[in-house]
């Protein structure tokens, strides 16, 4: 693993709760036209339902005097009255009808905001974060995902976007919506009875420090969660992707018990989260329970004293203190969902927020076709926080040469050919193309006029077509049975069950290393770059494939300027220029006959190579005496 800033490391701790929800704010902003409809609509359902509870009072007033005349009169609602002279009973059957006809309002009312809040959390906010954050990701450069595991990357993607849209529709809009009707029961409250609503809300200050305590043990717990989810999902991923090599050695039970254990740290660590939110909400309940014990005993006295109605006063209070309640206890819900949407808004905003190392600069030189000319000049390159990986690389492939690079494990021939289409950047000198330096041109440009063929490569669950048309994908037909004949992959294509337009498993699982190979190399060659990249393609293939693929090779690079990262001398005695790497410095540099037959690393690997191939060729013959 490649040493670099992870995105984990310390700007996560720097970014304080503040800044993200200034940050989150700022977010939410672009969809203010979505949020200010809901909350319109929230505002209509307030009102109808207190007008619904002030009725329902209403009516139980007109009962009350109709029974006992020596009660008040009934006063109106909000100014409004059934007429004097009709009989309690009309009245109440008007009253009835009210409350009916706002109850059916309030009903669609109801299923249009959910719609509304439904279409602006999936339909605009996850729908636009997730293209952000996936549009990131392709910007970011290799160094960002040597440093970051895929599971942690996919989970951001997914479930961190989900905490993050929380913010909007479970933290702003609901704190909103709260803090309204909260000011609303209030008023109403107060214009019933002041010192009645004092004593029904004593407990408020209680609950707001059981609150900021709740929040503050709460928030280290989901950072840590997600951290453990990330690591679950690592575990899944390398699992499904290593079947093959888990199975080969028989750790399937090994494999199933590591899973076990990171799937049980992530439900333990839910259930210290679930124990602290299942504390938290019992104990809002409890508060608003006592509220109601006021009431019953202060608000029945002022009954008796006659300063408040039975109906409009002491019920209708009642009711407003229960919504009143009911808002207050979803304080538990908000905390929980700000301490979720700021976890999830740290990882989001990493992503977001990591610098896109490798991009064109303003006013980037524009390169159609290149000649292919390639020149490294005093080139050196190291990853952060490690020795150099490549030191004065000095050397020119001229237009349409093949340039083979040679050496053990860890020289750094990788490297080097990741620097040429600017995977990365030199840390020291400059590579030239047609005399330009690579970091003058266009990056989108350098890369359409280069061709890779990894020694692993890696094909979509698509059809053969679009794998070899993925760099092209609006070319016709004849363009992609071209470049796989050149390839020396139509034969076996057309014995495919539906010739290119059979769909491939996932990473070209049925079909062999070698027919993947020539997948690959035709998918380059589509492109007809002038330049090609092909890093060992023969490393682990058998002799008859590999014949096929060098036969394949040679019409690929046929007038284009090929780098090719080599072990076998049939390979190296087709280059023109060969670079021998050692400890990533250039140690000898020729045509294979002249380092073959001059002292050096190259030679001791050439013999070497041609001792194995020797041994190859015995134990054949010793199998079959007759081949």
């Amino acid at each position: 693993m490649i040493p670099a800033p992870t995105l984990s490391a310390d700007k996560a701790n720097q970014a304080t709760n503040w800044h993200l929800i200034k940050r989150l704010l700022a977010f939410s902003w672009a969809y203010r036209a979505s949020c200010l409809k809901v909350l319109f609509l929230q505002l209509f359902l307030l009102t109808l339902g207190l007008g619904g509870l002030s009725f329902i009072g209403l009516g139980l007033d007109v009962i009350r005097h109709s029974i006992d005349p020596t009660t008040p009169e009934p006063r109106g609602v909000f100014g409004l009255a059934p007429p004097g002279e009709w009989t309690a009973m009309h009245q109440v059957t008007l009253l009835a009808g009210l409350i009916l006809g706002m109850a059916l309002v309030r009903a669609g009312l109801n299923y249009y905001y959910t719609v509304s809040v439904g279409h602006l959390v999936h339909n605009q906010i996850v729908f636009d974060l997730r293209s952000k954050v996936y549009e990131k990701l392709q910007s970011l450069s290799f160094r960002f995902f040597d440093a970051n595991a895929s599971g942690s990357i996919i989970n951001r993607v997914t479930g961190d976007v989900q905490a993050l849209r929380v913010f909007v529709d479970g933290v702003l809009i609901q704190t909103v919506i709260m803090i309204l009707s909260l000011i609303v029961y209030i008023t109403y409250m107060v214009s019933i009875h002041l010192t009645l609503t004092i004593a029904c809300l004593a407990t408020l200050p209680v609950l707001w420090g059981i609150t900021v305590v709740f929040s503050t043990k709460v928030r280290p717990l989901y950072m840590r969660n997600r951290e453990l989810v990330d690591r679950m999902i690592l575990v899944l991923s390398e699992s499904i992707q290593g079947i093959t090599t888990v199975k080969g050695f028989g750790r399937e039970r090994e494999e199933r018990e590591k899973f076990l254990r990171a799937n049980e740290d992530v439900c333990a660590q839910h259930g210290v989260i679930f124990w602290l939110v299942s504390l938290f909400s019992p104990t809002v309940g409890l508060l608003t329970q006592i509220n109601i014990m006021i009431l019953l005993g202060y608000g029945g006295y002022l009954v008796f004293q006659g300063e408040i109605a039975l109906g409009s006063g002491m019920v209708v209070f009642a009711g407003l203190l229960q919504q009143f309640s009911g808002q207050v206890s979803n304080i538990a819900t908000i905390a929980n969902s700000v301490q979720r949407s700021l976890t999830g808004a740290r990882r989001v905003f990493e992503i977001l927020d990591a610098p896109v190392e490798i991009q064109s600069k303003p006013g980037a030189v524009r390169l159609e076709r290149a000649k292919g000319e390639v020149r490294f000049e005093n080139v050196g390159f190291s990853f952060k926080g490690v020795d150099p990986v490549l030191k004065d690389i000095s050397f020119t492939a001229r237009p349409g040469q093949i340039v083979a690079v040679v050496g053990a494990t860890g020289a750094g021939k990788s490297s080097l050919m990741s620097l040429i289409p600017r995977f990365y950047d030199p840390t020291a000198g400059r590579i030239l193309l047609d005399g330009h330096d690579l970091r003058d041109l266009d990056l989108q440009d350098l890369r359409r006029n280069i061709g890779i063929v990894f020694q692993e490569n890696f094909l979509f669950s698509n059809t053969v077509a679009a794998n070899i048309s993925f760099g092209k994908p609006d070319v016709d037909r004849e363009a992609i049975e071209k470049a796989a004949g050149i390839a020396a992959a139509h034969d076996f294509i057309k014995d495919l069950a539906n010739g290119y337009d059979t769909v491939l498993g996932e990473s070209g699982v049925n079909l062999s290393g070698g027919q993947r190979q020539r997948l690959a190399l035709a998918r380059a060659i589509l492109l007809e770059p002038p330049i090609l990249l092909l890093d060992d393609p023969t490393a682990a293939i058998d002799p008859e494939t590999e014949h096929e693929i060098l036969e394949a090779m040679d019409r690929a690079t046929a007038g284009r300027t090929t780098f090719i990262v080599a072990h076998r001398l049939s390979t190296l005695r087709r280059a023109d220029l060969i670079l021998v790497l050692e400890h990533g410095q250039l140690v000898q540099t020729g045509t294979h006959d002249e380092l073959y037959n001059a002292p050096g690393l190259y030679r001791k690997l050439a013999r070497l190579q041609i001792i194995d191939d020797l041994k190859e060729r015995d134990t054949l013959l010793t199998r079959n005496p007759n081949g």
